[in-house]
């Protein structure tokens, strides 16, 4: 392999911003133990769920504006702590107006705060309604429209039909993770959904 010069990290950050899903799967092992810790430290009384939930969230965000990252400016896991922050913001905000009687948790003394709820433990498939209703050629449809941080895990459990600790040891992830890319894969999936659909009634 030729050498570049550049850093491992400049090198998967190229990569990403030229849509290569596998360098931004790196970028996302590299981060998540650093981006987990941030997000925790900054928001009191989340749990492991929450938590995972907002740095999906983060990173899908982060695999979608790479293209405006600059390393000239910023560490790529400083502009992915602002990602995660704006995220828990919007999360906190968003809930506040769902629940506004919530207890109130503090992003830190300067931000705004309210309740994060917990993303449930569900047993059950978070995507069975799905699976159900539709048909083996509209899941790959779906499953190839997602990010890329998603696919992979969302094609194992509809496609193959694998089971939540089956995808988690088979992609080496924990089960937290799994199940909190496969609940924001059903939301995206449900997104593109509606999309169809008033695209086709417009037409």
């Amino acid at each position: 392999m030729e050498k570049t010069g550049l850093k491992p990290i400049d090198e998967l950050i190229i990569l990403a911003k030229e849509g290569n899903g596998v360098a931004f799967t790196a970028l996302w092992d590299r981060h998540i133990q650093q981006l987990r810790g941030y997000v925790k430290n900054k928001v009191a009384g989340l749990d492991d769920y929450a938590i995972d939930d907002i740095c999906s969230r983060s990173f899908e965000k982060a695999f979608r504006q790479i293209h405006t990252y600059d390393q000239h400016r910023s560490q790529f896991m400083t502009w992915l702590c602002t990602i995660a922050r704006n995220t828990a913001l919007d999360a906190l905000e968003q809930d506040r107006r769902i629940h506004p009687k919530s207890q109130i948790i503090y992003l830190d003394d300067q931000e705004a705060s309210a309740r994060v709820e917990g993303i449930p433990d569900q047993t059950e498939d978070a995507l069975g309604s799905l699976i159900k209703t539709e048909t083996q050629e509209e899941h790959e449809h779906y499953v190839e429209r997602l990010p890329a941080l998603y696919r992979e895990v969302a094609r194992r459990r509809i496609i193959d039909g694998m089971k939540y600790n089956e995808i988690a040891e088979c992609m080496d992830l924990e089960l937290n993770t799994v199940k909190t890319r496969i609940r924001r894969a059903k939301k995206i999936i449900d997104e593109l959904r509606k999309q169809d659909e008033q695209e086709e009634a417009i037409g």
